[in-house]
């Protein structure tokens, strides 16, 4: 699969429209259907190629699109996410520098 080609498993005859948010390889059970048991070896069928990663996220991406930014009504929620994203990241990226500056009760 090169970029920007569809993925190998999708068919549009069996598929219809092609929706970027659907993963079309083969039906594997559910992530909040997995027993403690059997999660070493639902992690092993999964397939972890960076393109297989890229993937995974670009549909999480266009899930995220569909939900959120897409309907007509969509309201504020997605700029509130994206800003809290956005804080996250920054505090986490400047944590080290922050944490010199705690207020401790004792010296």
């Amino acid at each position: 699969m090169a970029f920007g080609d569809y993925p190998a498993e999708y068919n549009p005859k069996v598929h219809g429209p092609y929706d970027p948010a659907r993963y079309y390889g083969k039906a594997d059970v559910p992530f909040g259907q997995v027993k403690l048991g059997e999660l070493g070896a639902w992690l092993g069928r999964r397939n972890k190629t960076p393109s297989a990663v890229g993937g995974a996220i670009s549909r999480a991406w266009w899930r995220w699109q569909h939900k959120y930014v897409f309907p007509k009504r969509s309201g504020i929620a997605p700029f509130f996410q994206v800003t809290v994203a956005c804080m996250t990241f920054f505090y986490l990226i400047n944590y080290p520098k922050l944490k010199h500056h705690r207020n401790y009760k004792y010296h």
